[in-house]
């Protein structure tokens, strides 16, 4: 018994000795080498780049008062449209005391005026009467009387608006009322009720009461690498996507390339800014994100190859062309012309026609091939 179990330990080990040789000596062979074989074609080329930016309204005008004072209500909401005119929000004044002042005592004066140019008419006229003054000195008595009742009238409008905002003749156009400027989408409205407001002036910019935009007048606005700015012209076509909006793309036309460069990260890009044409249903929003792509050179129905087949030596840039069928299957080297290059395919001027077989990357056979 012990033998026949020797025999069969003996009759494993040799198999797992002759497995293993066979193993490491197939392993030892050298694989055959394989091509990945490509086509000439005939197709269109562009060389195209990717501009990131965002979309924003080309005309967007800042909402500030006319006079200081404190947010008393508003009117109006982020989102909602209004026309030019249209009031969005109210201000109640807080008057400058030294400018009320002022303003009190022009009327006090010209009360003391209006009296006494109202006295000087009473005896004017009944001595007029009376046929003892000529009608020039009447006259000239009476118009200096009107004259007083208007500087009165003046000088109360102006304590009005010193001390409300609003005189009674200039009501429907109170500076208490925050009006649009122009039709539009109403962007923001940084403030609340209570809030404390200043005019604009030569010191101060004044407070921003709405940021009002025309949203169907879209720009893109975006920077462009300072190696690829000389290929761009106004009115190139460009394609605009936004991340936010699936499946949508809009066209655009450039506009705008700027004179000077501006340093983004250590680059020097220039700004561009192309006008973006909405489709029907687009619903755009201000500050989108956005990619626009831009055709920096193409060519049309030209011979192409993928660019993995070519191989540039030097000055020289070469092709293997392939020839013989199955065992008998070679490359020739072939020297080519090439001309525009989308990173993928590569234009074939010369040296190849429609239909040629190129050889492409190597790769190595497994032994299942």
């Amino acid at each position: 018994m012990k033998k026949y179990s020797r025999a069969i330990v003996g009759a494993v080990a040799a198999l797992a000795f002759i497995g293993t040789f066979v193993f490491l000596y197939q392993k030892s062979r050298p694989q055959p080498v394989v091509y990945t074989e490509l086509k000439a074609t005939v197709g269109d080329i562009s060389k195209t780049t990717i501009i990131t930016g965002k979309i924003e309204p080309r005309d967007e005008v800042s909402v500030k008062p006319q006079i200081s004072g404190i947010i008393s209500e508003i009117m109006k909401e982020p989102g909602d449209r209004v026309e030019a005119g249209e009031v969005i929000a109210k201000v109640k004044v807080i008057p400058d005391m030294s400018q009320l002042s002022s303003a009190q005592s022009r009327v006090r004066l010209a009360g003391i005026n209006l009296r006494q140019a109202e006295t000087d008419y009473s005896r004017e006229k009944e001595l007029y009467r009376q046929r003892l003054v000529s009608d020039e000195e009447y006259d000239k008595v009476k118009q200096a009387m009107e004259q007083a009742r208007e500087e009165m009238a003046a000088a109360e409008d102006a304590l009005q608006v010193v001390r409300d905002g609003i005189s009674r003749d200039n009501a429907s156009a109170s500076s208490t009322l925050i009006r649009s400027t122009i039709a539009g989408v109403i962007l923001d409205i940084p403030v609340k009720v209570g809030n404390s407001v200043i005019l604009s002036n030569t010191f101060n910019d004044g407070t921003t009461i709405a940021t009002v935009a025309d949203m169907g007048d879209l720009i893109f606005r975006g920077n462009v690498d300072e190696t690829e700015v000389g290929r761009l012209a106004p009115g190139m076509p460009m394609k605009i996507t936004v991340g936010a909006l699936e499946n949508l793309s809009f066209d655009a036309t450039l506009e705008y390339i700027s004179p000077k460069a501006v340093e983004n990260n250590g680059a020097n890009q220039f700004e561009i800014k192309a006008a973006v044409s909405l489709k029907d249903g687009g619903q755009m929003r201000s500050g989108y994100s956005a990619n626009a792509e831009i055709v920096l050179a193409q060519a049309k129905h030209v011979l192409t190859v993928p660019e993995s087949a070519i191989e540039f030596s030097g000055d020289s840039t070469l092709v293997y062309v392939a020839g013989g069928e199955g065992k008998e299957r070679t490359y020739v080297r072939r020297s080519v012309l090439t001309g525009l290059s989308d990173g993928v395919n590569i234009e074939v001027k010369s040296g190849l026609k429609a239909g040629d077989i190129v050889r492409g990357p190597q790769q190595v056979a497994t032994d299942g091939n």
